[in-house]
């Protein structure tokens, strides 16, 4: 078998504070005098069924996490120790997603939290050869039209290279809100050429990704894996070429699948559905983007080659210049082609 750290691809799915390394947060937390949860220094964190209950000690601990979080210099730490993690890791392209509401207390407002992001990326991408690109994420939990404002300034960023915005997204408790008063938002971020992103289809099932195809156009869905539980909307998913940025870790430690063979990741490539394998929060889930890939050939049985076609949809599934696009493709084709 090749190594899957060797082996190019692009992490679409994967969250800010929860990208952060676990001593960082200790350190961060100790700079400020935070006392952090017990759960969040054990050896798994989470492990909780997908209720109220499970996701309200999620949600706790990423706001823990998220509370030690209160300076520029934290903020560029998170982003250029997230792109050395990932360039280890053997990915060309990462599109990180943020909320700039959540560190704008502490810089002056959304607008320099997100140019912190946006100029650490472009640095980050410049020192590992990762490029580093941002996802600007409203949040179920807030009205709508904070997203309205979200989405205004993710379009003033709009581009496709490093230290750029390349998509808009909606994140946190999917039971929460009604989908259909975003799409407002969505409309502002498309008619800037952002890719739509949204999360959907992990606590809740196929009726919510059919929602969300509905009244948010999405180009990728966050999750998306309960389509597999209706097979008219994964045809809807696959017809309309919607990709599904998968997270077995996150599935499986929220209590959505028992175990990482109950992930329906099979059934998922059988019907023709692309997939960009991401690993959402290291922080809380303990696994990273290479564990997922170990996941796929180890638990499902995928072959090298079937990886390399996983590595390719999510380098195809990203906002990447052509350019960026076939210099990846043409190292994961170098990949298969290598001795084993």
């Amino acid at each position: 078998m090749r190594d899957l750290a060797t082996l190019p691809k692009a992490h679409l799915h994967l969250h800010f504070t929860g990208s952060m390394r676990r001593e960082t947060l200790l350190e961060l937390a100790d700079a400020h005098g935070i006392r952090l949860p017990h759960a969040l220094l054990d050896g798994d964190p989470l492990e909780v069924p997908a209720d109220s209950r499970g996701w309200f000690r999620f949600q706790r601990l990423y706001d823990a996490a998220r509370a030690c979080v209160r300076s520029e210099e934290a903020m560029r730490r998170i982003v250029a120790e997230a792109a050395e993690d990932d360039a280890a890791e053997g990915s060309g392209r990462l599109e990180i997603q943020v909320d700039p509401t959540s560190y704008a207390p502490f810089v002056g407002g959304i607008t320099p939290a997100l140019e912190i992001v946006l100029d650490e990326a472009r640095r980050a991408s410049a020192a590992t050869g990762v490029e580093v690109a941002v996802v600007v994420a409203a949040s179920r939990l807030r009205h709508p039209l904070d997203a309205r404002t979200l989405a205004r300034l993710a379009a003033r960023y709009a581009g496709d290279g490093p230290g750029e915005v390349v998509g808009f997204g909606l994140s946190n408790d999917e039971r929460r809100g009604n989908t259909d008063e975003f799409a407002p938002a969505f409309a502002i971020a498309r008619r800037a050429g952002l890719a739509s992103v949204p999360h959907g289809g992990e606590l809740l099932g196929a009726d919510h990704v059919a929602e969300i195809l509905a009244h948010l156009a999405p180009d990728r869905l966050g999750h998306g894996v309960r389509a597999a539980e209706d097979r008219r909307v994964l045809d809807l998913v696959v017809a309309q070429g919607v990709a599904l940025e998968l997270c077995p870790a996150s599935n499986v430690s929220l209590g959505v699948y028992a175990e990482p063979d109950h992930v329906p990741l099979p059934t998922l490539l059988e019907a023709g559905a692309t997939v960009a394998l991401g690993a959402d929060d290291p922080l809380l889930f303990r696994t990273r983007l290479v564990a997922q890939y170990e996941v796929a050939r180890h638990v499902h049985g995928l072959s090298d080659a079937e990886l390399a076609d996983l590595a390719r949809a999510s380098v195809r599934a990203s906002r990447a210049s052509e350019a960026t696009q076939r210099r990846l493709l043409a190292g994961i084709d170098a990949w298969l082609a290598s001795p084993e």
